[in-house]
């Protein structure tokens, strides 16, 4: 008994640094002002694109097409995997594990969001934007992807909270 109350003491310390570790940070999926730009000649940034489509703008006659919430509820499942392996291996006393489960957990939200992206999002485009995107020699039809730099602006970031 007193073996095992000598190793409960002796790994208070880890435990207390685990769980800080687990807790300090978090993990961010979206268009980071870092990744905002575009190499277009458009107006807006890569972020103002996303908030107007997730949105809308019925002044412009823009659809809402939300495309964040909708593809990290979907991926939520994995994400939560990953932060629990990185809650045990912090509990093993890999103090890397909490660094490792959050990236893998930012990188599984980027690619969910991409692959909703590129698998398209109602609705469907209008005739308009249809004939606009040919005139500029773009065949393809699904909202969000033009060029792919807005999908592609898509990343995660870690932050302290």
């Amino acid at each position: 008994m007193a073996n095992a109350a000598k190793l409960l003491k002796n790994n208070i310390g880890k435990l207390l640094a685990s769980n800080q570790a687990l807790t300090s940070q978090a993990a961010f999926v979206g268009i980071p002002q870092d990744k905002d730009a575009r190499d277009d000649d458009a107006p807006i940034n890569n972020a103002t694109i996303g908030y107007i489509m997730d949105h809308g703008a019925p002044e412009q006659n823009i659809p809402a097409r939300e495309w964040l919430r909708p593809a990290i509820a979907g991926a939520q499942p994995k994400i939560i995997k990953q932060l629990e392996w990185g809650a045990q291996q912090a509990l093993a006393g890999n103090m890397e594990g909490p660094d490792q489960a959050l990236n893998r957990a930012g990188l599984v939200g980027q690619n969910a969001v991409r692959a909703y992206i590129n698998a398209g999002i109602s609705p469907l485009l209008s005739d308009s934007t249809l004939v606009a995107r040919q005139r500029r020699g773009r065949a393809g039809t699904k909202p969000l992807v033009d060029t792919g730099q807005f999908r592609n602006s898509v990343t995660y970031v870690i932050r302290k909270k």
